[in-house]
């Protein structure tokens, strides 16, 4: 390239020279200076930085779109690359200078310790790469204040970051978008503190969930929602209400100063509804209700929001026969209940489904009194006796005492069997006690009361079989339901020879009736005594048939009888 001329012919060479020395001294490789465009050729820009050469910018450092912009006359500030080259050309650098002047900026701004708006380029080992105008390292520990699993969702963003290390010699620089969340989160955090006040409404961003509440950010502050603060009504885990990053509006319930806890309250923005459920629910009235929980002992209805109540399990059917409150309600359902208590205190309230009927025992008595037979079906059968359904709610008893008047039953299932269809007498009502006791035997007439007596009078001869033999005596069964007792002393046997070395279960005997109790239902039998009588009858049969006797003594007659 050739040499500059001069437009004015007066200056001297000698002046002229001292002018280039001065620019010479100006233009120190390395440096950067402002110069103007002269024009744009297909090798590079040339540009007037004052010397005694134009210096050329290499076409390449320029993009498209800033060739089309670039026009002579225009200012830039370039790079010089070499004072001179060995044809006297000077070569300049843009992308130097635009360097070395983001290299400055970045100096200026870490040492003053603001921020500078960059965006992410790329996921590398260990963080992520940042153009800040210059490329820039984000360590992982430095990206924000919690740990982000899926950094490629981040690779594209725009964000302000600081610059916490920079060499410009090996052109490292260390960046922390957590240093501008944590000053933004002071702030904002100061900013919260000053105008925290108890009882005060604040909007906030669900950021924890717990077994035991909900952590919300208010702004640079947490705050506690604790479970028993979410709603009025009972709720199993925060999560049936709240998701992570939801904003919701709580209530400031305390403000600890000395600690900085905060206390919320979710609920509290609406009134307690237990303030009037007096008045909403008086006792006796009726409501209706969605049933949400079952538990052995009962059910839970949700009244209203805040509001339940439940119904026990002796409260949902006169029948009392309820074995699982599931057999009667299922969850989601609704339904039409009696209030019985409320007790607000407390917040609890009973309520009845068997009281929205009338109470069948209320009429009972006139229904079923003594002596009226009814028909049933068994349902079901206990040690003791056997149930039978009268109608929906209302059961009777039939004690296994009166089911037969001679049969002894141990168990009734050696009469009856569940669902059998029977009828009976209704014996007695306790319509506090809710018990209607019935008997099949009191269908017939009482056997010991006529038959019995007159086919076993006192004196008649009784036949049996031996059934069990005890130590003061011997039973006997005269017929089905009926038995009699031979007391030892009645026996005939004399010590030391005992009753079962002389009798044995399943034999025979003759005895005499010596007595009925008709009230204990017991006959009294005496082998000793049948003997004797027999032994008279003998006598007088001997002495019949010798003509009278013949002068010798009833006595006589039976020792003659015997020695026969």
């Amino acid at each position: 390239m050739t040499d500059k001329p001069f437009q004015n012919n007066k200056v001297s060479s000698e002046e002229l020279e001292k002018l280039y020395e001065e620019s010479f001294k100006r233009i120190e490789e390395g440096g950067i200076v402002t110069g103007q465009i002269i024009g744009v050729f297909p090798n590079g820009v040339v540009v007037d930085v004052g010397y005694k050469s134009e210096g050329t910018i290499p076409i390449s450092e320029f993009s498209s779109e800033e060739l089309k912009a670039v026009k002579p006359g225009d200012s830039i500030e370039v790079f010089i690359e070499e004072r001179e080259d060995t044809e006297g050309n000077i070569l300049l650098s843009k992308e130097k200078a635009d360097r070395r002047k983001i290299w400055e900026k970045m100096d200026e701004l870490y040492k003053l310790g603001k921020p500078v708006s960059g965006k992410i380029t790329g996921k590398v080992k260990g963080g992520l790469n940042v153009d800040i105008g210059i490329k820039a390292f984000l360590p992982g520990s430095q990206i924000d204040v919690r740990p982000i699993k899926d950094l490629d969702r981040m690779v594209g963003q725009i964000c302000n970051v600081k610059i916490i290390k920079m060499d410009q010699k090996r052109g490292n620089v260390v960046v922390s978008r957590r240093a501008t969340i944590e000053e933004q989160i002071k702030k904002m955090r100061e900013q919260t503190l000053e105008a925290l006040e108890e009882g005060q409404l604040l909007d906030g961003y669900v950021k924890n969930i717990t077994d035991y509440g909900v952590f919300v950010d208010l702004g640079g502050i947490d705050g506690l929602l604790h479970i028993t603060d979410i709603s009025w009504g009972r709720i199993g885990h925060p999560s049936e209400v709240f998701k992570i990053g939801e904003k919701i509006s709580v209530k400031v319930l305390k403000y600890d100063q000395e600690t900085g806890r905060v206390s919320l309250g979710y609920k509290q923005k609406t009134p307690d509804p237990w303030i009037t459920v007096d008045d909403k629910y008086p006792i006796n009235s009726r409501l209706q209700g969605k049933i949400v929980s079952i538990t052995d002992y009962g059910a839970f209805v949700l009244i209203e929001d805040g509001v339940e109540g439940l119904i026990h399990i002796s409260d949902m059917s006169w029948s009392g026969e309820v074995k699982h409150p599931s057999r009667v309600v299922s969850v989601g359902e609704t339904i039409t209940a009696a209030v019985l208590n409320l007790d607000k205190q407390n917040r609890k309230i009973s309520l009845g489904l068997k009281q929205i009927e009338p109470n069948p025992w209320e009429v009972i008595e006139s229904r079923y009194q003594p002596g009226t037979v009814i028909e049933g079906k068994v349902r079901n059968l206990t040690e003791f006796g056997a149930f039978v359904g009268l109608e929906e709610g209302i059961d009777g008893l039939i004690h296994v005492s009166d089911m037969s008047w001679l049969k002894h039953i141990k168990h009734p299932s050696e009469m009856l069997k569940k669902g059998q269809k029977v009828s009976a007498i209704v014996l007695k009502i306790d319509k506090e006690k809710q018990r209607i006791s019935l008997g099949m035997k009191q269908l017939a007439g009482d056997p010991w009361s006529k038959e019995i007596p007159e086919k076993y009078p006192v004196g008649s001869v009784a036949k049996g079989k031996v059934v069990r033999i005890t130590d003061f005596g011997i039973f006997v069964e005269l017929e089905e339901g009926v038995e009699g007792l031979i007391h030892v002393s009645e026996s005939g046997v004399e010590p030391p020879v005992r009753a079962e070395d002389v009798l044995k279960a399943g034999e025979e005997v003759t005895a005499k009736v010596v007595k009925i109790d008709l009230a204990d239902k017991k006959i009294a039998l005496s082998i000793k005594e049948h003997n004797k009588d027999r032994e008279r009858a003998e006598v007088a049969e001997y002495m019949e048939n010798q003509g009278g006797g013949g002068g010798i003594t009833l006595g006589e007659a039976a020792r003659k009888i015997t020695q026969d």
